[in-house]
């Protein structure tokens, strides 16, 4: 890797600077040849790689469950479709053609049209809500085995992702009162025998206190008496069983999902000739309501910590890895980028102070390098219980989680750039809505782009590390999230330089990458969006 020390330096090398030692006018940098011979600033290939993308039906369709009942995996709607919504607005932006609009009312309508509350589904505590649900492979598992009179007796949970790919198997044990368990889990190889449990809550081998006391077990399985009383039930049949893996509504999802939507509602009304035209009006005010539902889900999740910073919890005994604990950076502030919107656009005073009890969290996670002047963070937030660790306390009554009841080795790892880029997002958007960080602040934040993240390969061209500080080495899986930096090209230009010099450096074309993706197309019509626009 060729370390970029100035921005300067880094278009003298890309052939980006002119012989009279300025960047042309036009911005027309690196027209990347992508697919047919047309550059990725080209609008025609942002609008053919939206055909493709409905041709191929690919992950993230917008009217395809966010759940796994589609593909056999969760996540489509906010990790795919979210980009394709943001990518219409970013092209209408760029072109100022509501043929964009129209197009992404149409998708919006069919993301609206697959909530829980619309489908029929459930949360894991039975609760049909507004937003959008996930499972399978994020969210962890459980089986409830049933005696031989079909009653149930004890559910199994396995504090692992994948958890659906978690067999139990029931053995009959030496004499009929004891059983033992065979917890299997497949995706990672991981496998624990527990001989001769009893379902006395007085033995010593009782599953729930066996199981809790040889936490972790390579399995990380916890049990829960389902009876109400001792005699309720008999020991578990014997059979092999199938965990599932429990539905949930993340935050950062519906984050990722709504942006987008509000900023749609943002643009209808504050653009007079959008919000004189009845069908954009109507729309706005529908999404506008449904944007807040889905938002206030996440209600109970929200705390303040002792120095009044905005975090978001994940509820004890949600199917999280570590529920109970409080979530990734950029997981909180995934949702606080509709929040921040719904303050723009309302005024009220309880998003106002969310965005900004969110901004002063993330203020406090940035560590400053005060060489380069530019700033790096952790995935985890430093005050939390995952980056700390927490041990079992003797009871799961008083644990910090119920899936997850010790955390031995803290997590600690720094956060990468494509996470990040949500993080960067919630910076841009409280930014403009005056409840963000200060522009020498944003500017170290630009700094990290520049002087961390982008790097070039000798050779091959401009890519990124795989880490905010610089370290790592990636592929075009992350470096082509290079665009979602875009916030911070109003700070400095090379942001929007290096990004579209990633896509010329790696070619990405619909062949090469395996097909249209949401971020594709969000990311490409970000670049366009500049091009065209100077601004985003």
């Amino acid at each position: 890797m060729t370390a970029i020390s100035s921005r300067r330096d880094f278009l003298r090398r890309t052939g980006l600077i002119t012989l009279a030692g300025s960047v042309g006018p036009t911005m027309s940098v690196l027209p990347a040849a992508a697919a047919g011979g047309s550059g990725y600033l080209d609008r025609a290939t942002w609008d053919g790689w939206l055909a493709q993308f409905f041709t191929e039906r690919k992950d993230g369709m917008p009217d395809q469950p966010n759940d796994d009942t589609a593909t056999g995996k969760s996540g489509g709607l906010g990790w795919g479709a979210s980009y394709l919504l943001a990518g219409f607005l970013r092209m209408y932006h760029a072109y100022g053609d509501t043929r964009y609009l129209d197009q992404l009312i149409e998708s919006i309508d069919a993301v609206l049209s697959v909530r829980d509350s619309k489908r029929g589904v459930t949360d894991y505590r039975g609760r049909s809500l507004p937003a959008w649900r996930a499972n399978h492979p994020y969210t962890v598992g459980a089986v409830d085995l049933r005696d031989a009179d079909g009653r149930p007796t004890l559910q199994v949970r396995a504090g692992r992702v994948y958890s659906s790919t978690t067999s139990v198997t029931v053995m009959p044990g030496p004499e009929p009162h004891l059983f033992g368990l065979d917890v299997r889990h497949a995706q990672s190889g991981n496998r624990h025998v527990y001989s001769w449990l009893s379902m006395d809550p007085a033995s010593p081998d009782y599953a729930v206190k066996r199981l809790y006391n040889d936490y972790p077990a390579v399995v990380l399985a916890t049990a829960l008496d389902l009876r109400e009383t001792p005699a309720a039930a008999g020991v578990p049949a014997p059979g092999t069983y199938r965990m599932t893996s429990l539905p949930t509504i993340f935050a950062v999802h519906t984050g990722m999902i709504t942006y987008p939507i509000a900023q749609f509602v943002r643009t209808v009304l504050t653009t007079p000739k959008l919000l004189a035209r009845r069908h954009y009006r109507t729309k706005a005010l529908e999404y506008l309501l449904a944007v807040r539902a889905a938002v206030a889900v996440h209600d109970a999740e929200y705390q303040l910590t002792e120095r009044g910073e905005g975090t978001l919890i994940w509820l004890k005994g949600s199917p999280q890895q570590w529920d109970g604990s409080e979530q990734p950076i950029n997981q909180t502030l995934g949702w606080g980028q509709t929040v921040s919107e719904l303050a723009r656009i309302t005024g009220e005073r309880t998003y106002r102070e969310r965005t900004a009890a969110m901004t002063a969290m993330f203020r406090g996670q940035l560590a400053l390098d005060a060489t380069r002047g530019s700033y790096s963070w952790r995935y985890w937030p430093t005050f939390g219980t995952i980056h700390n660790g927490y041990a079992k306390t003797g009871s799961p009554d008083t644990d910090v989680s119920v899936y997850n009841p010790n955390l031995a080795t803290p997590q600690r790892q720094v956060e990468d750039v494509s996470h990040a880029a949500i993080s960067v997002e919630f910076a841009g958007a409280a930014y403009k809505a005056g409840l963000g960080l200060t522009k020498p602040e944003m500017e170290r934040l630009t700094r990290t782009y520049t002087r961390n993240v982008a790097t070039e390969r000798d050779g091959f061209g401009a890519t990124t590390f795989l880490r905010v500080n610089g370290t790592g080495t990636t592929d075009f899986g992350y470096a082509g999230q290079a665009p979602r930096w875009m916030q911070l090209a109003a700070w400095d230009p090379m942001v929007y330089e290096h990004s579209l010099a990633v896509f010329d450096a790696y070619q990405p074309t619909p062949e090469n990458q395996g097909g249209v993706f949401g971020w594709m197309l969000g990311n490409l019509a970000y670049l366009q969006q500049y091009h065209r626009r100077h601004r985003v």
